[in-house]
């Protein structure tokens, strides 16, 4: 299933992140994403890319939601929340985990940052973030004192407006944020992160990302945002920093063939048949969705997903079929023309005995069949530094 339908309605306007003037400035071309007016590109799709490949872009993505938990009882109350174990975080670490139905099905994917012991920030997608608040809420206590599985002492805020989020990526992310930063940025191991200032502004500086490279998201508030992107993009112009846009996020996410709501995840689909069994912890009590996960586990899944390439000229998009021997046996997730590989490649959920490397396909493209292999995941792997 697709996203919810989170534009404006009619007559509203869209909303707009505290960087928008930086975008009107930088000639960014504007579109309106989960009811939000957002940068596109700004030069183009594929020399943006590129440069996170080379060196470093600098992202808005200002758009995605943030839920504060807290209160003694914050930590069991996300460890029955969520699949992954929420009690192996220390203050300073942050982990990728999800919000699962009863089914075992996402309602999303998200972040989980501990700031202290009893204090935790949720980071949820922009297009699902009023309905992530609102699942978070239902399971949490109850404001009116009734029965409610979440624990009373619980404290559960929106605060998706009292952060900006930039995202830094790039094999030259840290050369260009260290001397802007607080002391300490660069020990940060992945999924780490400090609470410091970035150009003078106070920043949650977190080394993760969704574009497959190194490299540092930074919430900040609302106010100080624009001087940090200001300054971010002056010192980053020696080292080959570009402004890039939500078109070349997601071509770099594919090629790292990281999940996207809607597309590889979404209420039909489990993290077991999404390649993302090490987010679930069967081993740390009860959860929401475990039941279901387990019985997976043990019965074994009856699709899975894979990357694939086109061999030829083509590309398959989400919603084309898959074939094999001519039947359907699946749905592509997403595609595109890579950048770095210089060729179409996309994911998609097919049965398992057709998910090893070498596999052959066909894509049904409006009825046009395109051949294709299956490969291993991700399409791209940074190299990592010697030691």
């Amino acid at each position: 299933m697709a996203p919810p339908d989170t534009s404006p309605e009619a007559g509203e306007a869209p909303r707009r992140t505290p960087l928008y003037e930086c975008h009107r400035e930088l000639g960014a071309r504007m579109v309106g994403f989960a009811g939000w007016e957002m940068p596109v590109q700004y030069t183009g799709v594929i020399e943006e890319h590129r440069a996170v490949r080379g060196a470093a872009g600098l992202f808005d993505v200002s758009h995605m939601g943030e839920v504060r938990v807290r209160g003694a009882g914050a930590e069991r109350f996300l460890q029955r929340l969520t699949p992954n174990d929420v009690a192996q975080l220390v203050p300073g670490r942050a982990h990728y985990s999800g919000l699962l139905t009863d089914r075992g099905t996402y309602v999303d994917d998200l972040l989980i940052y501990r700031l202290a012991a009893d204090d935790f920030l949720v980071v949820v997608n922009a297009s699902n973030a009023a309905r992530d608040l609102a699942w978070i809420r239902e399971h949490g206590p109850d404001p009116e004192g009734a029965e409610r599985a979440g624990p009373a002492d619980v404290e559960i805020a929106d605060e998706g407006d009292r952060f900006a989020l930039l995202a830094l990526q790039g094999p030259r992310a840290l050369a260009i944020l260290e001397p802007l930063a607080s002391p300490g940025v660069a020990g940060l191991r992945y999924y780490g992160f400090l609470r410091g200032e970035v150009a003078g502004v106070p920043a949650i500086l977190s080394r993760t990302g969704y574009t497959g490279e190194d490299g540092f998201e930074l919430y900040l508030e609302p106010e100080g945002a624009p001087e940090v992107w200001r300054r971010l993009l002056a010192a980053g112009a020696p080292h080959g920093l570009v402004p890039a846009g939500l078109g070349a996020r997601d071509t770099l996410r594919l090629e790292a063939a990281m999940a996207l709501y809607g597309h590889e995840i979404d209420e039909r689909t489990t993290p077991l048949e999404a390649g993302l069994s090490w987010v679930v912890k069967l081993g740390k009590g009860d959860f929401l969705g475990r039941a279901a996960l387990l019985e997976q586990s043990e019965q074994g899944i009856r699709r899975t997903l894979v990357g694939f390439t086109v061999e030829g000229r083509g590309i398959a998009r989400q919603g084309h079929g898959v074939l094999s021997g001519g039947e359907a046996v699946g749905e592509v997730t997403s595609g595109t023309w890579s950048p770095t590989l210089e060729k179409a490649i996309g994911m998609a959920y097919v049965p398992p005995a057709l998910a090893a490397p070498g596999t052959q396909l066909e894509l049904d493209v409006r009825g046009r069949k395109l051949p294709a292999a299956v490969v291993e995941l991700p399409f791209y792997r940074r190299r990592k530094k010697s030691a």
